[in-house]
């Protein structure tokens, strides 16, 4: 009965003995084991059997990636403007060792660091470039962490902002500047637009004037060239019409002809005179009709003696 009881307690204390000394560390996380209080080891994921009463677990460290908040702090401005800033912190466990015996307390550490640098880098600008230098102050922060958080194993990957809070007096100022610079935008769109629509309208002006020139121009000297045209033509008429003319005086029964021609058209005109006004001057030798044909008779028959 003795051996029964002391042979259960043993198994009982090796069941105590194993559950003690064993130990699974989980993916992604590191576990730093100390040997009679010193550094022994670092665990990482799988299995482990512990030397029981001699080794234990010190410290367990988490190897993913970490967001912390960063409280929001008040930092002035290289134009003395106080704002309020706070921002979010990654970091990433890179040595479980150094992460335990570097620093006490490395999350802390690196947040209040990051505080501290944060105001000096908005001290060495003013409010107006804080909204648009994030990105150059965050990678300034991840600099200036990364000398300091190496030697503590740890990894400070980003540093974001995510609210810059001017005080009230300064938000209403820069509400009223925004508002000024979009009027002004405003006024000086409007005055270019209209610039621009009495440019094209002055263009189109000068264009119409120069088409309706270069029309009328042309339009003159197709009416001169028609003009000229009739003129030559006219003049062309004429001079066949007279030399045909010649040449029937120049033949058989010509001068006849121009003789009958003659006399007709004396009374015709004279007849017309006589229509046309209550008061007619008879010439003296208006019965002489054959003398009036007679004398235009030698002046055609002296035409070809004064051309030869």
């Amino acid at each position: 009965m003795f051996t029964l009881n002391a042979f259960i307690i043993i198994a009982v204390v090796a069941v105590i003995l194993v559950a003690k000394s064993s130990t699974v560390v989980p993916q992604q996380s590191a576990y730093v084991v100390e040997s009679l209080g010193r550094y022994s080891r670092t665990l990482q994921a799988g299995f482990h059997i512990l030397i029981p009463f001699v080794e234990r677990v010190a410290y367990r460290h988490s190897l993913k990636e970490q967001a912390t908040d960063v409280a929001e702090q008040v930092c002035i401005t290289k134009d003395n403007v106080q704002v309020g800033i706070d921002a979010v912190l990654y970091m990433q466990v890179l040595d479980p060792h150094l992460a335990s015996y570097g620093i006490t307390n490395y999350g802390f550490a690196i947040s209040q660091l990051a505080q501290t640098t944060l105001r000096s880098e908005i001290g060495k600008i003013e409010l107006d470039r804080t909204f648009e230098a994030r990105s150059t102050i965050n990678a300034n922060v991840v600099a200036e962490l990364d000398k300091a958080s190496g030697s503590w194993g740890v990894k400070v990957m980003r540093y974001e902002i995510k609210n810059i809070t001017p005080p009230k007096d300064v938000l209403s100022a820069m509400e009223k500047q925004m508002r000024a610079e979009r009027e002004n935008r405003a006024v000086v769109l409007t005055s270019e637009g209209e610039r621009d629509a009495k440019i094209n309208q002055a263009e189109g002006d000068k264009q119409r004037v120069i088409k309706a020139s270069e029309a009328a121009k042309q339009q003159q000297i197709n009416e001169a060239e028609g003009q000229a045209s009739a003129i030559l033509a006219v003049a062309t008429a004429t001079a066949e019409g007279l030399r045909r003319v010649g040449e029937s005086l120049s033949g058989r029964g010509g001068i006849d002809a121009m003789q009958l021609r003659l006399g007709e058209e004396y009374l015709r005109q004279f007849g017309k005179i006589a229509k046309e006004s209550t008061t007619l001057i008879v010439p003296g030798q208006l019965s002489d009709l054959a003398s009036v044909v007679a004398m235009a008779t030698s002046i055609v028959r002296k035409a070809p003696t004064a051309q030869t």
